[in-house]
């Protein structure tokens, strides 16, 4: 078989089964071609040995990296339990990757989730993964520290809400300014966590106390 007609059975999804499934809205092949269409825009060989699967491959890792578009957070968040606990609930280094939507480049790190239930509690693994579903689609770190706190004031009625998400991107240490080692850190404060100037320094506390 020769290296186009590989490709081409790369594209129909006839050589690895990559063709777009029924009832997957990432549209795999149309990836393929795009990766085949910059590799020769820069200069290389698309059929050459080491490239020829290339295109498949980040067709793949796109449809896993760009999950989140296709899910609504929501759903992790439906669940929940009547407590009459009043103390702050948080859960710390939620690692997560995401990618950044200005130069197609991740950034990644660890959201810290805080809450003031008002009643609901939710499942600690719940916390998590609304923060990979948010993480999984083209994003800037403001958004999604924004969206993660307001999901869960939404969902979860809660009396405050704490978000803080600390992260390197790599569209600032591999390219530009090529800075490697800085850290990004955005912060998202509702309810009594934004009123009360005890409570927000509370809940800093619980996350940073003893580690800086």
């Amino acid at each position: 078989m020769s290296n186009s007609d590989a490709m081409q059975g790369s594209l129909t999804g006839e050589e690895n089964g990559s063709a777009r499934p029924p009832d997957t809205p990432i549209d795999q092949p149309r990836i393929m071609r795009a990766v085949r269409e910059i590799l020769a825009a820069v200069g290389e060989d698309p059929d050459r040995e080491g490239l020829l699967e290339t295109p498949a491959r980040v067709a793949r890792m796109y449809a896993e990296l760009f999950s989140g578009l296709h899910e609504d957070p929501r759903a992790h968040l439906q669940k929940f339990f009547t407590e009459q606990y009043d103390e702050v609930v948080l859960v710390r280094d939620i690692s997560f990757n995401s990618m950044c939507e200005h130069h197609m480049l991740p950034f990644l790190g660890v959201a810290h989730i805080g809450y003031a239930p008002n009643g609901r509690v939710i499942g600690l693994s719940k916390l998590a993964r609304v923060v990979e579903v948010v993480a999984r689609r083209p994003q800037v770190q403001e958004r999604m520290t924004e969206t993660i706190a307001n999901l869960l004031v939404d969902e979860l009625q809660a009396k405050g809400v704490a978000v803080v998400i600390e992260a390197t991107h790599t569209c600032m240490s591999i390219r530009g300014i090529r800075k490697p080692g800085s850290v990004c850190v955005t912060s998202a404060m509702k309810g009594l966590f934004r009123k009360n100037v005890s409570s927000r320094a509370e809940i800093m506390n619980l996350i940073y106390g003893g580690r800086r």
